[in-house]
């Protein structure tokens, strides 16, 4: 995932910034508690699309 293109990137639900998973291919927003989904290079941000994160996955560090 490009560098400038993940300083850009907030989550549409809570306006905070995101980070990227490679292991899981998604965005995560811990804020909101959601993952959006990266398709062929391109991140999903909406929220019909993305999926709840675990509790565990949300207190996950950096």
């Amino acid at each position: 995932m490009d560098k400038k293109l993940l300083d850009i990137l907030v989550c549409p639900v809570s306006k905070a910034p995101v980070e990227y998973s490679a292991e899981t291919n998604e965005l995560i927003c811990r804020t909101s508690g959601l993952a959006y989904p990266v398709r062929d290079d391109i991140p999903v941000m909406l929220e019909s699309e993305a999926r709840t994160l675990t509790s565990e996955e949300r207190l996950k560090d950096k």
